[in-house]
């Protein structure tokens, strides 16, 4: 816009008071030279008027101002907005009600493993039925001890019946994959907005949070295989998963109201 400007103004600095050189330069040339000169003088102006249009465009983003529709620098577009900005606490929010579904079924799975423990130290404790010389049983009523055994044994056909292995290893798997997701988008997109990450609280036990899943994952294995140390230190692992997890919703809910504070729809 400003090589236009001045390429316009360039037909004022011609004096009006022709001097002898200047009289000299606005002698027109007849015949074949004033065509010429004529023809030049039109190509000139067309060339003014067809440059104003892309000096004008290339000015234009400079003239806008970009942070009425961005959050923060406007590089990223709606990347910076509040929309996707939300989408990281609404996700990890149902991840944590996930976490503790999770946990219940791998509970449940547990309780059937266990469970039958319990029915073979019962029956362990049996003293032989009674019989005659002859060898036939003599009819007793039940004992506790096998009417104990006769319940675990029906609880435990109805935990089988729920599955709850299969629905334990479906839940952390994804677990896994859209915690891994999230926690990394979630660093991503605060850099997006702001440009830097804030270490502190939130982002330190985000981080655990992640390093627990990959490593509670790594020990299926072995508990598939029977490892009672490996079953034991998924469980801690992801009990101390969840107490993080309590322990950062304060610090997260604080950073969703920045959001609101700081940034604008969408």
């Amino acid at each position: 816009m400003a090589a236009t400007l001045a390429c316009l103004q360039i037909p004022t600095t011609v004096s009006s008071k022709p001097s002898s050189s200047n009289s000299q330069l606005l002698v027109v040339p007849s015949g074949s030279a004033k065509l010429n000169v004529s023809i030049n003088l039109d190509q000139a102006i067309r060339g003014l008027k067809s440059a104003s249009l892309p000096l004008t465009a290339l000015t234009l983003p400079f003239i806008l101002n970009p942070q009425d529709a961005l959050a923060a620098g406007g590089e990223y577009g709606i990347l910076e907005g509040r929309s996707l900005a939300l989408v990281h606490p609404i996700v990890m929010g149902g991840l944590f009600v996930y976490t503790l579904y999770a946990g219940y079924l791998g509970w449940q799975w547990r309780r059937v493993r266990t469970i039958q423990n319990e029915i073979n130290e019962l029956k362990k404790q049996e003293k032989p039925a009674a019989v005659t010389p002859e060898g036939t049983p003599v009819p007793e009523p039940p004992s506790p001890l096998q009417t104990k055994i006769q319940q675990l044994s029906e609880e435990r056909k109805e935990l089988v019946k729920g599955q709850y292995r299969d629905k334990h290893f479906n839940a952390g798997s994804i677990l896994l994959a859209f915690g891994v997701i999230e926690s990394v988008g979630g660093g991503v997109n605060t850099y997006l907005r702001t440009g830097k990450l804030f270490p502190g609280p939130h982002l330190y036990a985000g981080a655990a949070i992640t390093v627990l899943w990959a490593a509670a994952a790594a020990l299926v294995p072995p508990m598939q295989k029977g490892n009672e140390t490996a079953r034991n230190l998924h469980i801690a692992l992801n009990v101390l998963n969840v107490l993080l997890f309590i322990w950062q919703i304060p610090t997260g809910w604080d950073i969703v109201l920045k959001v609101f504070e700081f940034t604008k729809w969408p």
